[in-house]
């Protein structure tokens, strides 16, 4: 079981923001939010940067705060914890295993990858929620 306390979240807000608004257009049902919990947050947070209503499919709820600032995002942030203690969330929790990856790095990203294995042959010592790492799980570094 994952979970993440809302006002001491262990990340950076904006991560915070887009990883509970994630959460919030995810399909999840053991996600401790209800779903007119998660509409709430994901509408508001998507009026403070956004002037056209927000979409009514499930694919096209995506956050984008590329084009806002500091203070976009303080609001954002506020608005997600708002929410949730009026709800009587405190802690968000949900299960769900780490998904394989959608799509491969991009071209882009490919040389610093190369660089990356390179200095570091054996992998990142990082442990994903899981409990497996990118080789074990077959998935790209």
């Amino acid at each position: 079981m994952q979970s993440l306390d809302i006002n001491n979240p262990g990340m950076p807000d904006l991560q915070f923001v887009l990883f509970v608004s994630a959460l919030c257009t995810s399909d999840l049902d053991s996600l401790n939010i209800p779903p007119a919990v998660r509409r709430v947050i994901f509408d508001r947070c998507w009026a403070l940067v956004n002037t056209d209503p927000p979409p009514a499919l499930r694919q096209e709820r995506v956050l984008d705060l590329r084009h806002g600032d500091e203070l976009t995002l303080e609001a954002c942030l506020e608005a997600i914890r708002s929410v949730l203690r009026e709800a009587g969330i405190r802690t968000i929790t949900w299960d769900h295993p780490p998904s394989e990856p959608t799509r491969p790095s991009t071209p882009a990203a490919q040389p610093l990858i190369d660089r990356l294995q390179q200095l570091y042959p054996e992998g990142p010592d990082i442990v994903d929620p899981g409990g497996s790492s990118p080789e074990e799980s077959g998935g790209p570094i």
